[in-house]
């Protein structure tokens, strides 16, 4: 997967705002929009955009507790690992997650109406996991700065 410096600049601009037009996509990057749209839809299919999405705000939407939960497994096997990925992904609650190195296994960000609702979903998701050794959960005081935008490093010309 490779770009150039316009897609650099346009992957720059959707980051920041995926509902730009077209149009004004393509001013800024000194483009088209239909030469922009075609940009688009290759760095797309290359899978360099991975999706186009909206931040939510957690508290607007009803779930207003958040936690990020750092899971240590049992043991490292593959099968575990994979079916505990396989549950990450099939769970609403679980907004992101991570499988990492160091400490714990896996680093989950989750979100809850209530500590009530929180505790019902770790007795349904967790305990009731013979796979999973230790469960630490840290409450999100504030959110300082939410996101998914990269660097994003500009090729040199040839």
């Amino acid at each position: 997967m490779q770009y150039d410096q316009i897609d650099a600049r346009i992957l720059e601009i959707v980051q920041k705002n995926n509902r730009v037009t077209s149009e004004v996509i393509g001013e800024m990057a000194g483009l088209s929009a239909t030469a922009c749209q075609r940009r688009l839809k290759r760095l797309r299919s290359e899978g360099i955009i991975e999706a186009d999405v909206s931040i939510l705000s957690p508290k607007a939407v009803g779930n207003p507790i958040q936690m990020l939960v750092m899971v240590s497994l049992e043991r490292e096997r593959s099968d575990i690992i994979d079916r505990f990925k396989k549950a990450i992904k099939s769970s609403v609650e679980v907004v992101n997650g991570f499988y990492v190195t160091g400490e714990v296994d896996f680093v989950l960000y989750i979100t809850a109406r209530s500590m009530e609702d929180y505790e019902q979903f770790t007795r349904r998701f967790f305990y009731a996991n013979s796979d999973i050794k230790t469960v630490k959960t840290m409450v999100i005081v504030d959110r300082v700065k939410v996101g998914f935008a990269v660097p994003i490093e500009t090729p040199s010309e040839a």
